[in-house]
């Protein structure tokens, strides 16, 4: 944690890192799991001196919430079978729907 960061930061990255090693993580990646997020909120709220583009308008950590865990009763969101097959370079995704674009991309 940086110098200075407020003791509910201090717990915020405590607990962050302890559910990290809870889900089976190493050591060394709760800390770092940990420690962005705590960073990403920071930024967020106006506490530290600079932030990153990405940090202030993306979605909040805790509004997330998992979405990126695949693990919903849907599977993936649309946006994010969309956001797979552009890295895959798959044509015609744009026009797809989640159901079309889940069997284009094989899940």
């Amino acid at each position: 944690m940086p110098r200075g960061s407020s003791a509910k930061r201090e717990r915020q990255y405590e607990h962050i890192k302890d559910s990290a090693r809870d889900r089976g993580e190493s050591e060394k990646r709760a800390e770092e799991i940990a420690a962005r997020t705590v960073n990403k909120e920071r930024a967020r709220s106006g506490e530290s001196r600079t932030a990153s583009r990405t940090s202030t308008r993306d979605m909040s950590s805790s509004k997330r919430g998992g979405q990126r865990s695949h693990t919903g009763s849907q599977g993936p969101t649309k946006d994010q079978l969309y956001n797979e097959a552009r890295q895959r370079d798959v044509k015609g995704r744009s026009t797809m729907t989640k159901a079309q674009l889940s069997k284009a991309l094989g899940h």
